[in-house]
């Protein structure tokens, strides 16, 4: 793909559509380009995008180039940072081969500076942003009245994500600091605890439902881990050596099934959350080069990866397929079939005595003898326990 790829995210859009929104660069294009923000289709069966965009932006020059882009869970809209402008809103609307981008001002982060990191809540009621200045904000979606504004959240804003129910976001900083902030009324809940040696960079929420953690990468040392902390007590409960390299970026899958970590010099890591084991590997995906982005497809075992130097590529993983509706469905038919056969068995090879009453003068009908008036009534009589 044309130009240097600056930043990258997955649309989700109905009936299991999935689209790739690209930032990309002036830099190493002709002198007369501008920034742009392409949105390409992909084809779930070759795992690919398109060879040319189904839409395109041209940023002014006034506007810088892309920094980061977030895309709201119902996949209508997107928020592009900027180096120069601020924020930017996108609305697409229309059908994939028929897309529209209708661009819109932001006037609560309309000349902000450049944000590190974005991120829209679960349900997309919140929308929050890290800036490079240290400021965190949390808005409203998609009234975008101002929740949170702080201004000395962090010395410069690292990464950040919501909690599944959208009740917290996390925020880590540059300086290694990480801290909780009740995403309804923007107040501080926590700071994460951290040895003197450790640097939190980055963080993500579980997403499965059934385990309340918070997945970090912390430097310790010399050494890159994984550590989970408890949501209900903020507390550290282990850590795991899954990349075993610096991160660069994380990300969780929608499902919460699996946990990715991008290294700084081009290595993919994916692990399932159940086990915490590392379940696909990819060794130089972007030599040499740091992955910008990092994110799950919606509806496919697949990762967007993005990088300065190599641009956008889109990995198939290496992981036990998922059960598909149609081959649940076709497993409790095929049960439903082999409990009504043997049940078929078991009533023709059963005793007699199972089956429907024989006539009056039909042989084979068992005769028992009466042993006590008293229990005339019941042939067996009382049982004796």
């Amino acid at each position: 793909m044309q130009g240097t790829v600056t930043c990258g995210s997955w649309i989700r859009r109905p009936e299991n559509l999935n689209l790739v929104v690209l930032g990309k660069s002036s830099k190493k294009r002709e002198s007369a380009s501008r920034s742009v923000l392409e949105i390409f289709s992909f084809d779930p069966q070759t795992a690919s995008l398109s060879n040319s965009p189904q839409v395109t932006y041209v940023f002014e020059e006034t506007e810088g180039e892309p920094v980061t882009i977030a895309v709201h869970p119902s996949g209508d809209d997107l928020v592009c940072s900027t180096s120069k402008g601020g924020c930017k809103l996108f609305e697409l609307s229309g059908q994939e081969t028929n897309l529209k981008l209708l661009a819109k001002e932001l006037p609560p982060l309309q000349d902000v500076g450049p944000q590190n990191c974005m991120a829209f809540s679960v349900d997309g009621s919140k929308f929050a942003t890290g800036g490079v200045d240290g400021r965190v904000r949390i808005l409203k979606w998609p009234s975008l009245c101002i929740i949170l504004d702080e201004a000395k959240a962090h010395n410069s804003v690292r990464d950040m994500d919501f909690s599944l129910d959208s009740e917290f976001l996390a925020s880590t900083s540059i300086d290694g600091s990480a801290r909780i902030w009740k995403a309804e009324d923007g107040s501080a809940v926590a700071t994460l605890t951290r040895n003197s040696d450790e640097k939190i960079e980055l963080c993500r929420f579980s997403k499965d439902g059934t385990k309340p953690f918070l997945f970090c990468a912390v430097q310790k040392g010399d050494k890159a881990v994984t550590s989970v902390y408890d949501i209900s007590t903020w507390k550290k409960i282990g850590y795991k050596r899954l990349l075993r390299k610096p991160a660069a970026i994380m990300s969780i899958s929608l499902d919460g099934k699996y946990l990715a970590l991008g290294s700084k010099d081009g290595d993919v890591c994916v692990a399932e959350v159940k086990t915490m084991e590392v379940s696909h590997l990819s060794r130089r995906l972007h030599l040499g080069t740091c992955i910008a982005s990092l994110e799950f497809c919606p509806s496919q075992r697949v990762v967007l990866t993005t990088s300065n130097e190599w641009g956008a590529v889109v990995t198939k993983l290496n992981v036990p397929a998922d059960w598909k509706e149609w081959q649940i469905y076709l497993v409790l038919v095929g049960l439903f079939l082999a409990s009504a056969v043997a049940f078929y068995i078991f009533f023709q090879n059963s005793d007699s005595f199972w089956k429907f009453p024989l006539g009056r003068d039909q042989p084979g009908r068992p005769k028992f003898e009466i042993l006590d008036p008293q229990y005339s009534e019941d042939a067996f009589g009382p049982l004796d326990m």
